[in-house]
């Protein structure tokens, strides 16, 4: 079980560390959403182009965040039910959910994105839109997000099975945001 935890916490460096990236997109999103909006009416110019790296960049940080908001335990739930019962049944019900849902949707998005990225890469695929931007990068993100959650799933795994060992804590607990903060500060000095 060691060395299952010590992979989990590899996968959870990996996601932190996408997490630090997707913050780094949203704001250069943010400058180029300004400068964009700027230009258009200062001088009445825009580009196609820059509008669609706004689109990819919304797109990348949906797709690479979602694993990191997976890590922190930020995703939606529907706990309507499951609030009520114990600790140790509700993480019964998240490993059925990983293994039955989480796990196999994420590989089959994998698999049937991969093509999808591919024909558009060997193509040269650009964007209908005058001035445009090649279309293969947006669409890596697809196999590539969900390539990211489907380890992280297998990292929530491998912490609720240790959890019913009692080998670690509560992988169902939400940080507060003060623990968050000092969490991710501990992960960069690291």
């Amino acid at each position: 079980m060691k060395f299952l935890l010590n992979i989990s916490k590899l996968i959870d460096k990996l996601n932190s560390m996408m997490g630090v990236v997707v913050t780094w997109l949203a704001l250069l999103v943010v400058l180029i959403s300004a400068g964009n909006a700027i230009v258009r009416k200062l001088f009445n110019e825009s580009s196609n182009a820059w509008l669609e790296i706004q689109w990819y960049l919304f797109g990348a940080i949906f797709l690479l965040g979602a694993a990191y908001t997976f890590l922190k335990n930020e995703h939606v739930r529907v706990d309507i039910l499951s609030q009520r019962f114990s600790k140790k049944t509700q993480t019964y019900i998240d490993i059925v959910g990983t293994v039955f849902f989480l796990i196999p949707i994420c590989f089959l998005i994998v698999w049937l994105s991969i093509p999808f990225f591919w024909d558009s890469f060997v193509s040269g695929e650009l964007s209908s839109n005058s001035g445009g931007l090649i279309r293969w990068p947006v669409k890596l993100l697809i196999p590539v997000g969900f390539f990211l959650l489907e380890l992280q799933a297998f990292s929530h795994l491998i912490k609720c099975v240790a959890y019913l060992k009692g080998l670690v804590p509560d992988p169902l607990q939400r940080e507060t945001a003060e623990e968050a903060i000092e969490a991710e500060i501990q992960s960069i000095k690291s």
